[in-house]
């Protein structure tokens, strides 16, 4: 088995097109094919389902990819091993995060690092809902993650790390946009802008169960994965949303954000790593995150 066998699979399982994945290792699509075939070959089982139209991992696929990502790794661990200085960390952290709700906590942590341990290499990756934050961390794809809490799962640990309460945010010619605070009743008629319920996301969750706990069932006229575009869709009139202050400074022309009266209904804002797969850099990086993003009293 050949590393370079190991890096053409996880490039097609990323990608999950030949001809992507090709492009993307800067080589012909032909010997890509031959080179999965090759390692199919010396593992003795089918990685992928190939048709005409798709690509799909089968469930060895699936078994192997972590074990793929763990070699490569160790692989890249040990070069850069040759070049670090001594008594340097170093080493490689993927970091899943949503998007605009982590802009008070993703920048000062990834610039503590970058400022404290230069041979570590980060990776960022957007538009990361909680479920999937938790799938891709036990499985190896994510090495941290900025998550919603809590997390109904024992594979991964967790950590608060903010706290912010819930409010709403309206079109700037919304009746109740004036208002210094309002109660969180008094939207029961209008149209909400969410993520989508399958998408996993935290702050979908916390936000229609603090409507149902208000005594309403929200009416969702509009749904889209990224945050930020659902205050793009409010500033449009599509309808209102429940966001939580952290963004209130972000708001795009066109909205308000306004307070909600009444006990403060609160997104706990946590990072998500697996036990299981803790290596120097990420340790070194859960302290720095201690040291940058405490625990809140």
């Amino acid at each position: 088995m050949e590393i370079r066998w190991l890096q053409a699979f996880v490039a097609v399982a990323e990608e999950l097109h030949f001809g992507r994945a090709a492009a993307r290792l800067q080589m012909a699509q032909s010997p890509l094919s031959q080179t999965v075939r090759k390692l199919e070959k010396e593992i003795g089982v089918p990685l992928f389902e190939r048709s005409t139209r798709s690509v799909a991992l089968t469930s060895a696929g699936h078994t192997f990819l972590p074990h793929a990502y763990r070699i490569l790794e160790s692989v890249d661990i040990a070069r850069q091993a040759t070049r670090a200085s001594a008594g340097g960390v170093y080493g490689r952290i993927k970091i899943g995060f949503t998007g605009v709700l982590n802009h008070l906590s993703l920048p000062p942590l990834t610039r503590a690092l970058r400022q404290r341990y230069p041979d570590i290499e980060l990776t960022l990756v957007g538009r990361i809902m909680t479920r999937d934050a938790i799938t891709q961390l036990d499985s190896g794809a994510l090495d941290l993650a900025f998550v919603g809490l809590p997390v109904e799962t024992a594979s991964v640990s967790t950590r608060l790390i903010r706290r912010e309460p819930f409010g709403a945010v309206l079109p700037a010619d919304h009746p109740l946009a004036s208002e210094p605070e309002i109660d969180l009743r008094d939207l029961a008629e209008d149209g909400f802008v969410t993520t989508p319920l399958s998408a996993g996301s935290a702050l979908q969750e916390v936000a229609m169960r603090a409507c149902v706990d208000a005594g309403f069932r929200p009416r969702v006229v509009q749904e889209i994965t990224d945050p930020y575009m659902i205050l793009m869709l409010v500033a449009a009139g599509v309808g209102v949303a429940l966001m939580t202050s952290g963004i209130a400074a972000l708001t795009p022309p066109g909205t308000v954000f306004v307070p909600l009266t009444g006990e403060p209904i609160y997104m706990n804002h946590g990072l998500a790593w697996s036990p299981r797969r803790v290596s120097d850099a990420l340790r070194v990086a859960l302290a720095v995150s201690e040291d940058i993003l405490p625990t809140p009293d």
